[in-house]
């Protein structure tokens, strides 16, 4: 009977990335890994993963003030009623949802 507490993994599957570089970029890499105890290779996946995660959360996360937080949260729970233009193109809109085939959505707003 399979033991419930060891996982059985299977290895991911693997990619490969090759980049001309000068030789002095290698020999440094080179170096810090050995400072590190790791391949080159292994030193330079390292790296751009981390590279790349900070990238990817920087882009994701949209980093404001206090103050600003406060104001657009109002402006989400509160927002102003729609201007003539907006209200207009809203039932222009909805006039052509109506008239499509098996489309029930329309946009709504408060008066």
């Amino acid at each position: 009977m399979p033991n419930p507490k060891v996982r059985e993994t299977t290895p991911e599957a693997r990619g490969r990335i090759t980049a001309r570089v000068p030789q002095s970029l290698v020999e440094t890499l080179d170096l810090a890994a050995s400072m590190v105890g790791s391949t080159v290779s292994q030193f330079v996946a390292q790296a751009a993963l981390e590279k790349a995660e900070r990238i990817i959360e920087n882009e994701r996360v949209i980093r404001m003030s206090a103050q600003t937080a406060a104001w657009f949260f109002d402006l989400i729970d509160n927002p102003p009623p729609p201007t003539p233009t907006l209200a207009n193109a809203i039932k222009r809109y909805n006039a052509r949802k109506v008239s499509s085939e098996g489309s029930n959505s329309t946009f709504e707003f408060g008066a």
